[in-house]
């Protein structure tokens, strides 16, 4: 093994022990994030007004996806859009 493999090895245990013990909080935020940002982008379909609906407006099609997951996860048990049936 060479000292590149090793330090590589070191530094992903070190990743792991640090990374471990919090993984379940680092993903929960992850998770919240994520979910404000899907609330900006699909604000102003929501009627909610939005400020930088100009350059969120591009983002649709990829967010359209996770659209569904979003919505069941905030509590809505249907689509909060009218013109746009998930479920």
């Amino acid at each position: 093994m060479s000292w590149k493999e090793k330090l590589q090895r070191f530094q992903e245990l070190v990743n792991e022990f640090y990374e471990g013990r919090h993984r379940g909080a680092l993903a929960r935020e992850k998770r919240e994030e994520d979910d404000l940002f899907m609330l900006l982008v699909f604000s102003e379909m929501m009627g909610v007004p939005n400020p930088a609906s100009y350059y969120t407006l591009e983002l649709l099609p990829i967010l359209y996806d996770e659209f569904h997951e979003w919505h069941t996860r905030m509590g809505m048990d249907k689509s909060p859009l009218e013109h746009f049936r998930c479920c």
